[in-house]
């Protein structure tokens, strides 16, 4: 993932809107990355983690436009990505929206539209992608060191994040493990079902758990929720070789290669299925998923490269954890071959 040094002529004007938890980070990042600069930030509530310093400072979006930056990063609640987004665009600049792209699916088509209308980069901010972990396991499924896989699972558990107001634990969290199962396996879901449950007293869900297929035939599970007390992050893929498993807390890949050797005892080894065998975990070089993220979407500007993210991509994503809702209040398996 790493990137060529980018001439010192070649400098794209940033501007950033949301200067809450993840903003603070965007901002760092920002002033940190090769070929960008940090020339203006806004945020309509101040700037309680002093993100700002000698930064000039607006309190909207048009401020960062009349400040005549060249791409914004959009870290505001999902509620308002759809009027931030809609703005850029129609200012031609580029954007990189937070994940989910949008609160709803309309709002996130329409957003598509207007992108594509100006002829500007837009991206989501699905991280994940650009965790080493899940980078090396995709290279590693794409190369057959699995063989045929069987099943994709991930779990993405903690205790509930006070920042979040505006949607429920399915588009905020989830959103990460439906994005990253489909570019893993390279496929798109076909089939799903879900539960959900609300035990905070908030109006949306804070638990959920998905099953479903993809249309290559890799079965999925998620479990995802707010409601433990310790926070994990994990993605198992198991095929006819073995399992990978990538901790994305840690950027770390394990795998567990399915035994060679016939056992002796015959209790055991009259089972007709796999055995223990190597355990190797990889080392890794471990870049922050943020920062190569960002150089990515300034990729994606100069037309060096196209894995960052798109709008529709993230429109995708937005399709299915919309349809894990829908499933969970309906209780009825949803066929999604026919919506996308």
């Amino acid at each position: 993932m790493t990137t060529e040094p980018l001439g010192e002529d070649v400098t794209i004007k940033y501007g950033l809107i949301g200067l809450g938890m993840m903003g603070r980070h965007h901002a760092r990042v920002i002033r940190e990355v090769e070929g960008i600069d940090l020339v203006a930030v806004a945020d309509a509530m101040g700037d309680p983690h002093g993100v700002a310093g000698k930064t000039p400072m607006f309190d909207s979006v048009q401020g960062l436009i009349d400040a005549g930056v060249d791409a914004v990063v959009v870290a505001v609640p999902t509620k308002f990505h759809e009027e931030v987004g809609l703005a850029l665009a129609e200012a031609g600049v580029h954007a990189l929206i937070e994940k989910p792209v949008a609160h709803e699916l309309p709002a996130a088509e329409r957003l598509v539209a207007a992108f594509d209308a100006a002829g500007k980069v837009a991206a989501v901010g699905h991280v994940e992608r650009f965790n080493p972990a899940l980078i090396s396991l995709r290279e590693r499924i794409a190369n057959g060191d699995l063989g045929e896989v069987y099943q994709i699972q991930t779990r993405r558990q903690g205790p509930f994040p006070a920042r979040i107001a505006d949607v429920g634990v399915v588009k905020d969290l989830g959103s990460h493990d439906i994005d990253l199962t489909a570019w893993l396996a390279q496929s798109h879901y076909a089939t799903l079902a879900a539960q959900t449950t609300h035990r905070s007293g908030r109006d949306h869900e804070d638990m959920v758990s998905i099953t479903g297929k993809l249309a290559n035939g890799i079965m999925v599970n998620h479990i995802v929720n707010w409601l433990t007390p310790f926070k994990e992050r994990l993605t198992l893929v198991t095929g006819e070789r073995g399992a990978f498993v990538a901790d994305t807390l840690t950027a770390d890949l394990t795998f567990y290669e399915n035994g060679t050797h016939e056992g002796s005892w015959d209790a055991v080894a009259a089972f007709r299925g796999v055995s223990e065998g190597t355990v190797t975990r990889f080392a890794l070089e471990k870049r922050e998923p943020l920062r190569s993220e960002h150089e990515a979407f300034r990729d994606a500007i100069l037309g060096v490269r196209s894995d960052a993210v798109t709008l529709r991509e993230g429109t995708e994503t937005l399709r299915v954890a919309e349809a894990a809702i829908e499933s969970a209040r309906s209780g009825v398996a949803l066929d999604l071959t026919a919506r996308a």
